[in-house]
Order: C-alpha cells, then structure tokens, then sequence
C-alpha cells in the first residue's frame, strides 16, 4: 500500500519513495531545552510519533532523529537568572522534555543530537561555506549570502523583498545584505563559547539543524518535520546552507504540523496563556491529551478548550471500555468449550479448520467477523496512508469499537472472534496510542481498585447508548458490572444518576 504526504515543498500531496528502499530518514526539529514544554511544543512531538509508528507499520524502518539546541540566548538568559552554568540548565530541561514526553506515550526518538556536542562539525560546515563563496566572516561573525543561493525563498514560496520583512535584521552595519543570516556568532563577555576561526563564539540556529541531520542522515533526508512557524525563517535557512555546501536537496518530503490556540486565541507568552505539558499531565489523561492532537489533521489549526479536552476524555474511556470489555469477556471463556471446541485452541484455529470439525455456525460468525475487520483494517491504513489523515483513522477505530460492543454482546461470541478483535484494536492502537494507561485503569475484570469517577460516567454514557439502539443484552451486562463494583445506578427526571454503595 502506498503513502502519499503533502509536500510543503511542492504544495502538493505526492508519493513518498523513500531514497533508500525500506528505509527512512527522518529528522524533526527538537526542542530550545530552556524551560518545560507547552502543548504548543507537544503537538509536532505526538503528530512525528504517530508518522514514525505508521511508517514502521508499513515495513519501513525508520532512522528518527529529533535534536536538543542547548545554546541559545534564551539559555543564556536562563542560566544568568538561575546563576548556574548553560549546560546545567539545558541538563534540567532535556530530563524534563523525556519525562514529558514519556507521559504522553511518546517512544524516544533513534538519536537526540546536541548542539554542544557538535561545535567541530558545525564550524567545518561553515568553512566549507566560506570557501565555496557562501559565506563572509564580518568582526567575529560569520553570515550567508542569501542573494548568492538563487532558490532562497523556495520552501516557503516567497522572494527576497518579500521574506526581509520576516527576517530580525540586527542593529548595526555587520552585514552585506538585511536577509543575511548569521552562522556563526562572534562571542560576548562572560557568554558560553568556542574556539574558531573567525574568533570565540557558539553556532547561530539554523547551521546546528544542517550539521546534525547532516553528520547522521546524509545530504539528503528522506522526511524533515516541524511546527509551521520552523518554516521560515529556520527550514529555508537549512535549505539554503545544506543545499549550498552540498548540492544535493536538503529533504524529499517536507511536512509543518499547524498552531495551537487556546480559547481561540494564538497562544503566546505575552497573552500568558501557555500550558506546560507537565502541568497538563497533571489533571487530563495522557490519552486524551493524544486524542486531542490527533483528532484534527495535523496541518490544519487546532483550537484547545477544557471542554475539548472534556470530550476527547470520554472519547478515549469509550475506546478502552470496548478494548477492555473484550478482553474480559475473552478471559471468561479461557479454558471453556465453545461450540465443542476448547477457547483457547479456538483463538488459533482458523475458520476452515472450525468447519472442517462441523461447527459450521462458528465458521459462519467468524467469516462474516473477519469480512468486516479486514474492511476496519484497510480503511485504518487507506486514512493514515493518506497524509496521515488521524481524524478519519480514528474513525475506522470507533467503527471497531461499535463491532465489539455489539460482538461481545452476542449469545454466540467466540474466543476466536474476540482474539481477532482484540488483535486489531492492538494493532490500531500501535499506531495511534490511545489504550496505554487507560486500560490498565479502566478494566473491571483486571483491577480491585474502584472505578474513577469518570470510567463510570464513560460507562454510563455507554449503557445509554446499547438501551437507545436496543441491546438490552450489553446494557444489562454494564449495569451488572457497575453493582458487581459497589456502584448503583438510579433513574432520575433528570437522567441516570449514581452513588458509591
């Protein structure tokens, strides 16, 4: 099956051929690891989690490789504010950044570069500059000559007049032209710095990017990701330097994941009206968090509300109620014959097998079972093939949660047919994270914990839904399990309510 992705490059969606068969190399601007991160930062981190898991779902073996800029003037600031050392105060931050991103499901990047590590190769990637004619050393500094790299301007389709306006032109005469942008700069007194030889001083911003993913992935990545706002100045500043020194294109594929607003408003240290993630975690399920992120394509903008987050809450409670339901029904067939054929040879016994034993019913089930799984599947991956459409990938996800609630609800169910369920909710699920942490919390037959108060609400709201479509046979099944844990439900003019025992 192929993938095709929207190519910020082309403006358009195209097929992606990797350029190595199999193989992916993939490199996302990482964190400035000055303070925690917002939700802001949170989007790209869960939207390339979700591109590398269905890339790999795909059989393509991903290289991911996610940089930590730990110099910068705002760790400068940072570490004089604190009165400790840079590297002290980017150590605190890249412990937090995991820890965070850890808590939302994210895996760990293959490799995460710092900038400090890399000081040799970044002043060798200048030099090369330098000669080629790319570059001018100027009182310390080090600029690019954008006039000299004729396709400047190409990845965010502007032109030079037009993109001076969005370049920070610095006080001073230092510079050829205002659209220059810095390489190297020269050091001030008591800032962290570097031998070179052009003087003491650090990187600028968009040099360490080029001679990171350059050092790891080669002169061509196969994807290179972001947040919108990377895409000029720093990704057409990559572009113009990797292409220069190399002559080779810096990204086949380049993808930008769109703003956060909260409340409507674009979120903004000057609004003050941040969030960190860890602050988040805190009060909202890492699950729902992911939904949230997920539930809207991840090029369009996406507005945060509490009552947003409210309802990605009961949406993901639905899902693992579902999962869960399966797996506790599958658990009560263990070692019980179904139809003559023991439930646990039943989840590996396939449905000519079954026939082939007279159980021609069971055959029956499951072929009309697997028909509208495999219809699930390949609407799951047609989505998530089409520039990693979540939304409706997540909609062929509740599509499996309709099919097992009216499943496990069948007087007829089988362990085969939950073992085959259940598979496809793990393989979805491997792709989206979504059930990590919520099952766990959220299934009756696995914990001796009481329900949360929102797991009976999520299961409540379940119940409603069976009696409305008439499947009186899953509503009474919610309701004995909601008595078996201590919870009574009552029916009041205002709607069900319900009390702890």
């Amino acid at each position: 099956m192929s993938i095709h992705i929207y190519n910020t490059l082309s403006r358009a969606k195209e097929e992606f051929i990797p350029l190595e068969p199999g193989k992916v190399k993939m490199y996302v601007c990482g964190p400035t690891v000055y303070d925690y991160i917002h939700i802001g930062n949170a989007r790209p981190v869960i939207i390339f989690d979700v591109v590398r898991r269905h890339l790999e779902a795909s059989g393509l073996a991903v290289e991911y490789v996610v940089n930590f800029t730990d110099v910068d003037d705002k760790l400068i600031r940072k570490a004089e504010q604190l009165g400790v050392t840079v590297p002290e105060v980017a150590d605190k931050y890249i412990a937090a950044f995991k820890e965070d991103i850890a808590s939302l499901g994210v895996r760990e990047a293959s490799l995460n570069p710092r900038v400090t590590d890399h000081i040799t190769e970044i002043i060798t990637f200048i030099e090369g500059l330098v000669e080629a004619g790319y570059a001018y050393p100027s009182e310390g500094d080090v600029y690019f000559r954008t006039t000299k790299f004729e396709e400047y301007g190409k990845l965010s389709h502007q032109n030079l007049e037009e993109l001076q306006f969005g370049i920070r032109i610095e006080v001073g005469d230092r510079k050829e032209n205002p659209q220059d942008f810095v390489l190297w700069k020269g050091a001030k007194p008591g800032e962290i710095q570097w031998d070179s030889p052009w003087g003491a001083g650090r990187p600028g911003w968009h040099i360490e990017c080029s001679a990171m993913a350059r050092k790891y992935l080669g002169d061509t990545l196969d994807i290179h990701g972001g947040g919108h706002d990377l895409q000029f100045p720093h990704h057409e500043c990559e572009v113009a330097q990797s292409e220069a020194l190399t002559g080779h294109p810096l990204s086949r594929y380049w993808m930008h994941n769109g703003y956060i607003h909260i409340n409507n408003e674009k979120m903004s240290k000057s609004l003050g009206n941040g969030i960190t993630v860890n602050e988040l975690v805190k009060r909202v399920k890492a699950e729902a968090l992911r939904y949230f992120m997920l539930s809207t394509h991840y090029r369009s903008p996406l507005n945060f509300t509490d009552d947003i987050l409210v309802q990605a809450e009961k949406s993901v409670l639905r899902i693992a109620n579902s999962y869960n339901n399966a797996k506790h029904r599958l658990s009560t067939l263990a070692g019980v014959k179904v139809d003559g054929v023991p439930a646990n040879a039943a989840i590996t016994e396939d449905v000519a097998d079954a026939a082939d034993a007279g159980h021609l019913g069971l055959a029956q089930g499951l072929e009309q079972l697997d028909l509208r799984l495999d219809q699930i599947k390949a609407q799951f991956h047609d989505k998530m093939s089409d520039d990693f459409n979540t939304p409706d990938a997540i909609t062929a996800l509740f599509d499996l949660v309709s099919e097992t609630n009216q499943y496990v609800s069948r007087p007829e169910v089988t362990a085969a047919g939950l073992g085959k369920l259940i598979t496809l909710f793990d393989e979805m699920d491997a792709v989206l994270g979504l059930l990590p942490g919520v099952s766990s919390s959220a299934s009756a037959s696995e914990s001796s914990t009481d329900f949360m108060d929102e797991e009976i609400d999520g299961l409540i709201l379940e119940r409603t839904e069976a009696r409305a479509s008439k499947n009186w046979a899953r509503a009474d099944e919610i309701r004995d399990l909601l008595t078996e844990r201590g919870i009574v439900l009552e029916d009041t003019p205002q709607g069900i309510r319900w009390r702890r025992k």
